[in-house]
């Protein structure tokens, strides 16, 4: 069995509250996702987890890849009970610059173990997610990009010349693109359903260095769409790249249950595609994998998919 790291803090059920010991603000991104994951990752099947307290990313760290004034207002003090409101679907309450800080270093941090052979692979449970917030601003649920950051940081690391992202949220990782566009050593690879917000990923959208690859998946269309595209492009992608690490960005909201969009994949499908990239990680990069969850709004199938997720990494 793989030594499987999982990442949560108290705060990330805190983030959407205006008042720690109030409700949460009414928005498909709730607390509850969260405690939805852990308690699916407290079964007996998740026993073996080496369960670890994300730490807090320093905001320095975070300047080297956002705009520093914008990093400021993310991270800029709230009065309990307010709300600031970033954009037309993002929010910042009083715990979310923990939270989202505490996701960043996260994903490093498990990047730095991974590396090191002190874990072989991570789950990051954490939120806000990350794959939509941009240089200099807050986007779809989004604050910082979080894998993005975790790649340029493994990128900064002893023997890592390259770093591939693959991911499979239903909606287009807009950020983490922008993020890595310019970076030659990070392959980004995302499935997602076109048309959909953000309106992004089009298979023209190749990066500067041609090593980004969006793959458009109409709504409607199955797991069975999902795998043929994937194993037509994603995996020989992958094999002619030769990463040595994988970081996921791990929506599970492509899910036939999910309220927020039309693609219709099942939890199988998610333990088929999370199986062939362990088992690629396996051949390409000592199975090196960090895993990170962004999206997911139906709590049962949430917690259903992540616990196959996760039980995938820890036993491919």
């Amino acid at each position: 069995m793989a030594r499987v790291a999982l990442y949560t803090h108290p705060v990330a059920q805190l983030h959407g509250r205006p008042s720690p010991a109030g409700p949460p603000l009414p928005h498909p991104e709730q607390p509850d996702r969260i405690a939805s994951v852990l308690t699916a990752l407290s079964a007996p099947a998740f026993d073996a987890l080496d369960r670890l307290q994300a730490p807090l990313a320093d905001i320095a760290k975070i300047k080297k890849y956002h705009d520093p004034a914008y990093v400021d207002q993310a991270t800029a003090p709230l009065d309990d009970g307010s709300i600031d409101q970033l954009d037309a679907d993002t929010h910042r309450t009083i715990a979310s610059a923990e939270a989202a800080r505490r996701a960043v270093g996260a994903a490093c941090d498990a990047v730095k173990r991974v590396i090191a052979n002190q874990i072989d692979r991570a789950f990051i449970a954490m939120r806000p997610p990350g794959h939509h917030a941009e240089h200099n601003r807050a986007m779809g649920f989004c604050l910082f990009g979080t894998v993005a950051i975790a790649a340029q940081e493994a990128l900064a690391s002893e023997g890592i010349e390259r770093v591939a992202i693959v991911d499979f949220d239903v909606h287009h990782g807009n950020g983490t693109q922008e993020l890595l566009w310019n970076q030659p050593n990070a392959l980004v690879i995302t499935s997602q359903q076109m048309p959909l917000w953000p309106g992004t990923g089009e298979r023209t959208e190749r990066g500067a260095h041609d090593q980004i690859i969006n793959i458009p998946l109409p709504p409607g269309s199955n797991g069975e769409a999902m795998r043929e595209a994937y194993k037509d492009e994603v995996f020989p992608a992958l094999e002619k790249f030769k990463p040595d690490l994988l970081l996921i960005s791990a929506g599970f909201d492509a899910h036939v249950a999910d309220p927020l969009a039309g693609l219709n994949w099942t939890t199988e499908d998610y333990v088929w595609v999370t199986r062939r990239l362990v088992a690629l990680a396996e051949k390409l990069c000592h199975g090196r994998v960090v895993s990170c969850l962004e999206g997911g709004y139906d709590l049962a199938a949430l917690s259903e998919a992540t616990a196959a997720h996760v039980h995938c990494l820890m036993s491919e």
